[in-house]
């Protein structure tokens, strides 16, 4: 009977996201991620078409690929705020590269030229180029690749169990939240640029999904100036985007425990260039701490003949 019931449950909640992604389209950019557009010349200053531009960073595995339009426009959204290499390839012309800092939501534009590749050439690679951030503030990028291996099963404090786990310096709470650096909650989540301070534990709130965020930066130790009086630390996440997935795409995951612990979570996202829609949930029942409070010795109960 329990089982049916959750089945239901669970077709009811696909259902009505199904129903909310397909009659409330709404703007899926992250304000705190940024946009980097531009556009592929050849030596005349001339537009090259369906050349492969790929951004990525080899440190926290981020990438994504793109093949420029008939004007040589190519355009990505909701990038992480990191240092990236751009690298760029067509028919008849020589590779290359160009690094880029995405640090603002204010989009970057570039003109990339590209130069006539010889008839025959010889390419030695020695190995690969380095991504350097010029960012003066101690910090940790966690991208979704590291996220998806971190142990985090408690659906209620994800997001705390990850910054535990990724920052050195910041220790676990038995109430679901950390200590960074030795000061009680002196911390403040910037969520797509929306600063929360309020104290993120079971205690006082539920946390948002972590399987929702794409990426984070944990600033430790001098917090810059724009993130206000918080002393300690500061947690800049940029959720995950619907934008450019013209295909339906999300991912399902079920598991199952001890004491009838079921865990269910999973997401979709799509939309097009401009109007994304991406939508989470988690589940978790457990028959664990069940038991009725008592202040003294438990009896056995026994049953008379």
């Amino acid at each position: 009977m329990v089982t049916t019931l959750h089945k239901k449950a669970l077709r009811l909640i696909v259902l009505i996201g199904l129903i909310s992604i397909s009659i409330a389209p709404v703007m899926a950019q992250a304000l705190g991620a940024g946009t980097v557009a531009g556009t592929v010349v050849d030596p005349n200053n001339a537009s090259v078409p369906n050349a492969n531009v790929t951004i990525a960073n080899p440190i926290t595995g981020y990438t994504r690929s793109a093949v420029t339009n008939q004007d040589g426009t190519f355009r990505f959204d909701n990038v992480p705020p990191n240092s990236y290499q751009i690298s760029i390839s067509a028919s008849g012309f020589s590779p290359a590269t160009q690094n880029v800092n995405v640090r603002t939501s204010v989009p970057i534009t570039l003109k990339l030229p590209l130069t006539v590749g010889a008839a025959a050439e010889t390419v030695t690679i020695t190995g690969a180029a380095e991504v350097l951030e010029n960012v003066p503030s101690a910090h940790v990028d966690v991208d979704k690749t590291l996220i998806d291996r971190l142990p985090l099963l408690d659906p209620g404090s994800g997001l705390s169990t990850a910054v535990t786990l990724s920052a050195p310096g910041v220790a676990a709470d038995s109430n679901g939240g950390f200590h960074p650096l030795g000061d009680h909650f002196e911390s403040n989540i910037s969520l797509d640029n929306q600063p929360i301070s309020d104290q993120q534990s079971k205690i006082f709130s539920t946390q948002i999904p972590v399987n929702i965020i794409q990426s984070m930066e944990i600033i430790t130790g001098a917090v810059p100036a724009e993130y206000g009086d918080k002393t300690s630390l500061v947690v800049n996440a940029i959720t995950k985007s619907g934008l450019g997935q013209k295909k339906p795409t999300g991912t399902f995951s079920t598991t199952y425990g001890t004491f009838g612990t079921v865990r269910q979570d999973g997401s979709l996202g799509y939309g097009s260039s401009r109007l994304g829609n991406f939508m989470t949930f988690t589940f978790e029942r457990s028959g664990r701490f069940l038991d009725r409070a008592g202040f003294g010795p438990k009896r056995k109960r026994t049953r008379r003949p």
